[in-house]
């Protein structure tokens, strides 16, 4: 820890710097731009300050930000990982998304989405040829005031019992995703798989710096769920799997209590919703019933912002 407490005359050096800076802003066109970048300034220059950077830190940390560039690619956002493991993704969410009565919960987006998964009707098959243990998932979508929203686009994906996205294969396979939409009384159902922890990559700038601070990158058991319908708030939030023991320290912080579900465990060679035949497996099964609130309250623009870029 540094313990150097500058002279009266260094910090105001230093202030005199920030002011400068700032004041460089201060034409900016676009008054947002200018709000943002002279508070990103501000907080950027009182870190520095702070923990008395060294020059040996600041090239460090210019490193790892060079390698974080170097591993990103059209299928990899190391970017976002890093935002997701120090809680900035999770505070953008919660500032986004204000509470409206009892709309759903959002939650991270993560970095696996893609624009291009398959379509299957109510009661389809996400899988793909996934391996895992298959789940039946079924809800309703409904706004704020109780009344049922037909028609509402409902995008899924999950990683497979080994822990990996279709995308992290490195092939063209798309497996563990989907999109549906809900009948006319704003119900949806599908067969997916039971959800299993996995680690976020970790072979990369991130995972090396969680290993130096001591951190897990396991991630507690989840699926993902993207909804959107018109004149409502889109939707990006997880369903979590009670009694999962990563529950109270998921590495990117997405839990929250009212996301975790209960997902039963159905015998094998029981009966099935629609009569699938599972070949004697075991399943489970939950429901998420889904409440969105109306789109002139604050929006989650995470989805937007990475059209284009995601995986």
């Amino acid at each position: 820890m540094n313990e150097h407490t500058p002279s009266p005359q260094q910090r105001a050096r230093e202030e005199e710097l920030i002011e400068t800076v700032v004041d460089s802003f201060a034409a900016a066109p676009d008054v947002r731009l200018k709000e943002v970048m002279q508070a990103l300034t501000r907080h950027l220059h009182a870190f520095v300050r702070e923990v008395r950077l060294t020059e040996e830190e600041w090239a460090a940390g210019i490193a790892f930000l060079n390698a974080a560039g170097r591993i990103t690619d059209e299928r990899r956002q190391e970017f976002i990982l890093l935002s997701d493991v120090l809680g900035v993704s999770m505070q953008t969410v919660a500032v986004n998304n204000e509470a409206y009565g009892d709309a759903t919960e959002a939650t991270v987006f993560g970095p696996f989405f893609t624009e291009d998964a398959p379509l299957i009707e109510n009661g389809g098959d996400i899988a793909g040829g996934a391996p895992g243990r298959p789940c039946w998932v079924e809800g309703t979508v409904t706004d704020t005031a109780g009344a049922p929203v037909a028609g509402a686009r409902i995008e899924v994906w999950e990683a497979d019992e080994d822990g990996f996205y279709d995308v992290q294969y490195g092939d063209d396979r798309v497996a563990g995703r989907a999109h549906l939409y809900t009948d006319e009384d704003g119900r949806y159902r599908f067969w997916g798989l039971t959800p299993t922890p996995y680690p976020i990559p970790n072979d990369g700038p991130v995972g090396k710096l969680l290993d130096a601070v001591g951190r897990s990158p396991m991630r507690a058991s989840h699926l993902h769920f993207m909804v959107s319908a018109a004149q409502m708030r889109t939707l990006v939030t997880h369903i979590f799997v009670r009694g999962d023991e990563l529950l109270d320290r998921d590495s990117v912080f997405g839990v929250k209590e009212s996301l975790i579900m209960d997902f039963s465990e159905q015998a094998a060679g029981s009966e099935t919703p629609d009569g699938r035949d599972l070949g004697g497996r075991s399943w489970s099964r939950t429901r998420f019933d889904i409440v969105l609130a109306p789109a002139s309250e604050p929006t989650n623009t995470r989805a937007e912002a990475q059209k284009g870029t995601d995986r």
